[in-house]
């Protein structure tokens, strides 16, 4: 399958180049919600691939990194593991429409502002987010690697064993649970790149926001060389489920069917085997594009890449240090169709410290309310 045609059979990939069209044409966003409540009107659906077909790729070429970007944190905001692929998102992935994609897809796979997008991590330039505010998150977590994906696989098995006793084997039954497939987020540094107009790539990119206005953003670096594993598509996240398999159809059962419509027994890497192998996971921007939220085959049954963000680094071993001071950034509100995160200037906030002050339980931190059944970081 060509890298076009990768982007055009991806949810996510799809919604992208949508988003794209939208910044270039406003009425199509419009065009978009109009054939998604009348799908049998094929003169509705006609007018919306018209429309697709009509957008000049020169100026789809010409936008900028920020603007291309801002288009892409769209279609991550609108990424949903545990539930029915969204109305828009269904008409996206009709033939016809798809393939009134193809040409801006075709653009932007090769516009200059996505020139960076197949690269590996950048091992020099990693910065780790901790959200402040409400559903604050921990500072980056430096050690206890092994310690902690050893007790997420007991977790993990646990789970499983507990799902297949209890949940019932139709996949159309209303339950719901651990629908993400990372490495545990709790206990394990996640970390992306920066860009010269951006201090984190995960201040945009980011799945399931919660709605964050305030941000510290941290600079770390390895301590010696890395083995990173790099997810750049399909196949690669498939030939990691392949060489270090773990079964867990009956938790990812119900999610995966109502997200995927594929019923079959379902795998995720083991991250405790993955870590005798390799040091860190990284999900390249166009993987990001090309991979989530579809049923991929691997040897027994399928997989689903759900819950990572574009262009994260996920560290399986202790081997980051702190590469400067860490500094806050704020969401703010320019008028646009987009907030600006910025700088804050030195002494302009009083830091975020207590667990009264970042809005946690003493006892941990709290998680958004659509992570059901149990955290994400479990």
């Amino acid at each position: 399958m060509s890298e076009i045609d990768a982007v055009l059979a991806s949810p996510r990939g799809r919604r992208f180049c949508f988003e794209v069209a939208a910044v270039l044409d406003e009425d199509i966003r419009g065009a978009l919600w109009t054939v998604s409540s009348r799908s049998d009107d094929e003169d509705v659906a006609a007018s919306l691939t018209g429309a697709l077909r009509a957008i000049d790729t020169a100026s789809v070429g010409a936008l900028s990194e920020q603007v291309v970007t801002e288009c892409l944190a769209d279609a991550v905001c609108e990424a949903r593991y545990w539930q029915e692929p969204d109305p828009e998102d269904i008409v996206l992935a009709r033939p016809d429409v798809a393939n009134a994609l193809a040409p801006l897809a075709a653009t932007l796979l090769t516009a200059d502002a996505t020139s960076w997008w197949r690269s590996p991590a950048d091992l020099d330039d990693q910065r780790f987010v901790e959200w402040l505010g409400e559903y604050a998150t921990e500072p980056p977590s430096l050690s206890g690697s092994r310690e902690r994906l050893a007790r997420w696989r007991d977790d993990t098995v646990a789970e499983e064993e507990r799902a297949a006793r209890e949940r019932p084997t139709d996949p159309r039954a209303s339950v719901s649970g651990v629908w993400w497939s990372t490495p545990p987020s709790d206990g394990l540094a996640h970390t992306c790149r920066a860009r010269l107009w951006l201090g984190a790539m995960q201040l945009l990119l980011t799945e399931d926001d919660a709605g964050w206005e305030h941000a510290r953003v941290w600079p770390l670096r390895p301590t010696r060389e890395v083995r990173v594993f790099e997810i750049t598509g399909p196949e690669a996240w498939a030939a990691l489920v392949d060489g270090y398999p773990l079964r867990l159809t009956a938790s990812r059962r119900h999610d995966w069917w109502r997200t995927t419509g594929v019923d079959t027994e379902w795998y995720i890497p083991d991250w405790t085997a993955v870590a005798r192998d390799y040091d860190a996971v990284h999900l390249t921007m166009v993987g990001y594009l090309t991979t989530p939220g579809t049923a991929i085959p691997v040897r027994g049954g399928a997989t689903v890449l759900a819950g990572w963000n574009p262009d994260e680094t996920y560290w399986l071993a202790d081997l980051l240090e702190p590469a400067g001071e860490p500094v806050e950034w704020e969401r703010r509100d320019t008028g646009r169709d987009h907030d600006e995160w910025t700088p804050v200037a030195s002494g302009a906030r009083r830091p975020v410290g207590s667990p009264e002050e970042r809005n946690l339980p003493r006892d941990g931190h709290r998680m958004p309310a659509s992570y059901t059944d149990q955290s994400r970081d479990s």
